[in-house]
C-alpha cells in the first residue's frame, strides 16, 4: 500500500513527534527539517559521527568475506588482543574475550554461562536495572517500563518470566541533589546474602535508571557474591570506553569482576558489537569443556575493524580520559541546573553521563501510556533550542550524554537548551 508507514516505532522520547535524522558529523545531527542540532545524548558514538578512523576501517573491512564465528579470522584474534591489551591494560586477571552482536546478547550468554557453571537458576541484579531486551538479559531488566512488555494508558502488561530474579537495593543517593543512600547501612545485607546464596550470578551496571553507584557499593556486592559462590558480572555497556572517565567504571573500586560485558560504544557506532571478557578464574573453570554457543554475525569483520579503530584512536588521543577531565565542570553545571529549576527533583551522574529527574510520578508507580509525558515536552523544547536530549521513555527522566569529543562551546549550547526545556517543566509543575 503506497504511502503506508511500515515501521513500528519505539522512541526513547516516548512521544509521537520523533525528529528525523538525515545526517551527522562530529557531535552534530542534521534533521530532515534542515536544522542542525547537537547530539547531546548518544552513548553509542563516543568519537562522534563519521569519525575518519572509523569510516576508513569500515571501508577496508567491507571487502572482507562473510566469515562466521565458526571459522578462523585473524582480525578477530587481533581485536581480542587489542581489547585486552589496550582497554584492560594492567588487568592481569583477564583471561579471554568472546565477541557478540550486542550487549543484550552478551549479557544473556554470560548469565546462562554462570547458571551452567554453578547449577543454580536464580539471578541477582539491583533495583531499577537495565541489561537488555533478550533472554536472561531481559529478565534482569527490572525497570517495569523497560522490560519489553506493553505499556498503555491501562498500565504495563506483565510478561512471562524466564528466571527468578532477586533485586538488591540501589544506592540512589545523588551527587547534585544529595538524596539519602538506602545502602549506606547494613540492613539490606541479610537479604542480599540470602539471595546470592541461591543464585548463579549478580550483574551490576553503573548508570541505568539514573543510578551511579560508588566503588564501595560495587566492592561490597562483589565480596558478598564471592562468599556465596555466585559470579559477579560488571555490565559496562554504557560506562565503558571512557564515558565516565577511564576505560571502565569497575576500575574505580578494588574488586575485580568474574566477567565484564560490553557493547553499545565499543565499536564507536561503526557496527553492532558486544563482548564478554572472562577472568582467568572463569577460564580455568571452562578447562576441558566448550562454551557451546554460536552465531553467524558475532565478530563480523566490519565490527572487528571498527572496534580496533576505536581502541587505537581513543588510546592515542587519550580520549578515554576526557570525561574524567570534564567531570568537575559538569558537576558545577548540574548544580546550576538544580538551583535554577524547581521542577528538578534529582540529578546524578559521572563524567559525561548524567540523569536529570523531574518532579512527577515515581518510576515505581508510573505505568506509561501518557500521550505527552513532561520529559518528552522538555526534550522537544530543548530540540527547538538546538540540542537533542533523550528521555528514558518514562515521564520524568532526561539523559545528558554527548560524544566524548564535545567542545566547551558545544557543552554551553547543550546546557542553554536544557535550561530552556526545563523552564517549560517549571511552568508545568507549578500549575499542578
Amino acid at each position: 500500500m503506497s504511502g503506508a508507514a511500515r515501521l513500528l516505532s519505539t522512541s526513547l522520547t516516548a512521544g509521537n513527534d520523533v525528529p528525523e535524522v538525515v545526517g551527522g558529523d562530529g557531535v552534530w545531527f542534521e534533521l530532515a527539517s534542515g536544522q542542525r542540532v547537537v547530539d547531546a545524548s548518544n552513548t553509542a558514538a563516543p568519537l562522534g559521527h563519521g569519525h575518519p578512523a572509523i569510516v576508513e576501517a569500515i571501508r577496508r573491512a567491507a571487502t572482507a568475506p562473510v566469515v562466521n564465528e565458526g571459522w578462523g579470522w585473524r582480525e578477530r584474534e587481533l581485536a581480542a588482543d587489542d581489547l585486552a591489551g589496550i582497554a584492560f591494560e594492567g588487568e592481569d586477571w583477564v583471561g579471554a574475550v568472546r565477541f557478540f552482536v550486542s550487549a543484550s546478547e552478551a549479557n544473556d550468554a554470560a548469565l546462562a554461562l554462570c547458571q551452567a557453571l554453578t547449577g543454580r537458576a536464580p539471578l541477582v541484579t539491583r533495583e531499577r536495572a537495565y541489561h537488555g531486551g533478550a533472554g536472561l538479559a531481559r529478565e534482569v531488566t527490572v525497570q517495569p517500563q523497560w522490560h519489553g512488555g506493553l505499556s498503555s494508558a491501562s498500565g504495563v502488561a506483565p510478561t512471562p518470566r524466564l528466571a527468578t530474579v532477586h533485586e538488591l537495593p540501589a544506592p540512589t543517593s545523588a551527587r547534585v541533589t544529595g538524596h539519602a543512600d538506602p545502602t549506606a547501612g547494613n540492613e539490606w545485607l541479610v537479604d542480599a546474602r540470602k539471595a546470592l546464596a541461591e543464585s548463579a550470578a549478580v550483574i551490576l551496571d553503573y548508570s541505568q535508571g539514573g543510578v551511579y553507584h560508588s566503588p564501595a557499593y560495587q566492592d561490597r556486592v562483589a565480596t558478598l557474591a564471592a562468599e556465596a559462590g555466585a559470579y559477579w558480572i560488571a555490565d559496562e555497556t554504557v560506562t565503558g570506553f571512557g564515558r565516565v572517565g577511564g576505560w571502565f567504571q569497575f576500575q574505580q573500586g578494588t574488586a575485580r569482576p568474574d566477567l565484564v560485558t560490553l557493547g553499545k560504544c565499543m565499536s564507536a557506532g561503526g557496527a553492532a558489537a558486544g563482548a564478554v571478557v572472562l577472568s582467568t578464574r572463569v577460564l580455568d573453570r571452562l578447562a576441558g569443556s566448550s562454551w557451546q554457543s554460536y552465531s553467524t554475525y558475532r565478530a563480523h569483520p566490519v565490527a572487528m575493524a571498527a572496534v580496533r579503530a576505536h581502541l587505537a584512536t581513543s588510546s592515542a588521543s587519550k580520549l578515554y580520559l576526557r570525561a574524567k577531565d570534564l567531570d568537575a565542570a559538569m558537576l558545577t553545571r548540574m548544580h546550576e541546573v538544580a538551583r535554577r529549576h524547581p521542577s528538578v527533583a534529582r540529578i546524578d551522574g559521572r563524567g559525561l553521563h548524567w540523569t536529570v529527574e523531574l518532579s512527577g510520578p515515581d518510576w515505581r508507580t508510573w505505568q506509561g501510556g501518557e500521550a505527552n509525558p513532561i520529559a518528552t515536552q522538555v526534550a522537544a523544547r530543548a530540540l527547538m533550542a538546538g540540542a537533542l536530549i533523550a528521555t528514558s521513555g518514562e515521564q520524568t527522566s532526561l539523559f545528558v550524554a554527548p560524544p566524548l569529543i564535545v567542545s566547551d562551546a558545544e557543552l554551553d549550547l547543550i546546557f542553554d537548551a536544557l535550561h530552556q526545556g526545563l523552564e517549560l517543566a517549571d511552568e508545568l509543575t507549578s500549575s499542578t
